[in-house]
């Protein structure tokens, strides 16, 4: 198994882990005797398999043996694959501004081919011009030095090349109307935000929809969301829900479907792409 150079390390973990568990459950062997084997415990297993943590490649190697892993070229292909998870993303820069809980989602961000998303309360980052940005991290962190905010853009910024690369991820949100309505950084600042968006929603990787509010409450009333895929079939789609001072990060197929079901719902109930396009028009005029 390879990755596709577009994929991250947190990625990599992700797809070893995944695979680790398969030859696991194949070879018929519990959590338990895994950790065991490996010096360690089941909940060790559990955080490799989940591609939560990092991995030693003496570990590695064990496990593959344990499983009846022998050959060489398979063998192979799976510790290079764990040596490749070890190297640090290019997010790791930012450290010093980048929670540790939101560091793992910009890994599995650079490495989705598809992000869905649901937003409420702003423009979704990855379409945001600097301006708004700023303004953002301005509002909700007052006391910020003027570096670190300079930085924290800096990083947005830097998340956007998904949408550019070659081949660019695909994009698809549905924005709730109060998000464009909030003034963020003044009248120059929303205009020019505005503007971005009518201009990006000409790109074929991205799809934009409007949640108006006279439509009431929907499906996704509990708050944002982000769904992501990814091309490489050992990684499981992922969603993320984000909170104050944590993320939640569901895999279990249950809960994605769950949210899969409401992203259905929300593009049936939001404005249609091109409705959208007329609405961000209007809005961009009387703005």
């Amino acid at each position: 198994m390879t990755a596709p150079d577009a994929v991250g390390p947190t990625a990599r973990r992700i797809a070893v882990g995944a695979q680790l568990r398969r030859l696991r459950e194949a070879a018929g062997v519990s959590r338990e005797d895994a950790g065991y084997h490996v010096r360690g415990s089941a909940s060790k297993i559990s955080r490799m398999e989940l591609g939560r943590v990092g991995f030693k490649e003496r570990d590695v190697a064990d496990l593959l043996t344990l499983y009846g892993v022998a050959d060489e070229s398979r063998r192979e292909a799976l510790l290079a694959l764990a040596r490749d998870s070890r190297t640090d993303g290019w997010w790791h820069r930012y450290d010093d501004v980048l929670e540790s809980w939101f560091g793992t989602y910009v890994g599995l961000e650079e490495a989705a081919s598809t992000i869905r998303a649901y937003e409420v309360q702003f423009v979704p980052g990855l379409l945001q011009v600097a301006d708004y940005t700023r303004g953002v991290v301005v509002s909700g962190l007052p006391e910020t030095p003027a570096a670190e905010v300079d930085k924290r853009v800096k990083l947005r910024l830097e998340r956007q090349r998904i949408l550019d690369r070659v081949p660019p991820a695909t994009y698809w949100v549905v924005m709730d109307e109060a998000a464009l309505r909030r003034p963020v950084g003044g009248r120059p600042v929303m205009r020019q935000q505005l503007a971005h968006l009518l201009e990006i929603s000409e790109r074929p990787n991205i799809t934009m929809q409007v949640m108006p509010l006279a439509r009431g409450t929907h499906t996704a009333d509990g708050g944002a969301f982000s769904m992501l895929r990814f091309a490489d079939p050992d990684i499981p789609d992922i969603v993320y829900v984000e909170q104050l001072v944590s993320a939640l990060y569901l895999d279990k197929p249950e809960h994605v479907e769950r949210y899969r079901q409401a992203m259905e719902r929300l593009t049936v109930a939001a404005l249609s792409p091109s409705d959208t396009t007329d609405y961000l028009a209007k809005l961009l005029e009387s703005t």
